[in-house]
């Protein structure tokens, strides 16, 4: 069983669209969306959803009013501003359970909260394990190795030969959990300077980790002196420009219309995709 992940070093820049249409091209595979605080594969898919759990990432202080005698000693101790007199603010709570420690009565205990949800749906490109963080909760990289942990043990259960992971942007702490025991990482980016700047972040961490990394320029022809500075700067760090594919408004017309752009079309796109694949698969091998 090989995995896949598709990441790149900031958002915008097509990675989901280029995963999705990985996803028609592929056989035999669990697709697992990473990227839990903003997810959105599975609205390319009209994902059927099958499962559903909840996901306790994190812990909230709560006051038992009983014990409490109101000493204040746990509010001294707040870093956060999350205590007023014995009240605490849920929102303001980091959970990280000083106030338990000071509190003389034992009238404060951590209680698990839910912080999002993770889901199994079934579309009709193959089964999708996806989730999602709740507003305003952390333990992101604790819910990436969820959804990890049920594609993997998914593709285990039903002989599948392939996982295709759809990865959070940036360096963060998801991000690693997204990287974490793939045989390889495709980084996408765009002829931006920042886009430039984002692709060598991400790069040092790929190889931190020891992953084997291909580069996909997305929309190369809107600078092509940039382009040209990210082939140079990926042929000096020994990475391999495995694909450069053109803008087209026929993009923006599939993602309206709800399906990945190698099923919407058979323009150029779509063909550079196609044979991005291709060679992807066979470096897989």
């Amino acid at each position: 069983m090989k995995q896949l992940v598709v990441i790149s070093g900031k958002g915008g820049t097509g990675k989901t669209i280029i995963v999705a249409s990985f996803t028609v091209l592929a056989h035999n595979h669990v697709i697992a969306d990473c990227d839990v605080d903003a997810p959105n594969l599975h609205l390319l898919f009209e994902a059927r959803l099958k499962e559903k759990e909840e996901f306790k990432g994190s812990k909230e202080a709560v006051v038992d009013e009983e014990k409490c005698i109101d000493c204040g000693r746990c509010e001294k101790a707040c870093k956060f501003g999350a205590i007023r007199g014995h009240t605490i603010d849920p929102i303001l709570c980091e959970g990280c359970g000083v106030c338990a420690y000071v509190c003389p009565e034992n009238a404060i205990m951590l209680r698990e909260k839910i912080s999002g949800y993770a889901f199994i749906s079934e579309t009709k490109y193959g089964p999708m394990v996806h989730a999602r963080l709740s507003i305003a909760e952390e333990a992101s990289g604790k819910l990436v190795a969820l959804v990890r942990n049920k594609a993997r043990k998914m593709a285990e259960e039903q002989g599948r030969e392939l996982i295709l992971i759809d990865g959070p942007p940036g360096i963060g702490c998801p991000v690693i959990a997204s990287l974490a025991g793939v045989d390889m990482a495709l980084i996408v980016t765009e002829p931006t300077m920042s886009g430039l700047h984002d692709l060598e972040r991400i790069l040092g961490l790929t190889r931190h980790f020891g992953i084997a990394s291909l580069v996909c320029i997305n929309k190369y022809d809107i600078n092509e002196e940039n382009t040209n500075q990210i082939v140079e700067s990926c042929r000096k760090s020994g990475v391999n420009v495995i694909s450069k594919i053109p803008y087209d408004p026929i993009v923006t017309e599939a993602m309206v219309a709800g399906k990945p752009v190698v099923e919407f079309s058979d323009g150029e796109v779509s063909r550079k995709i196609g044979e991005m694949w291709n060679n992807i698969t066979r470096a897989l091998e």
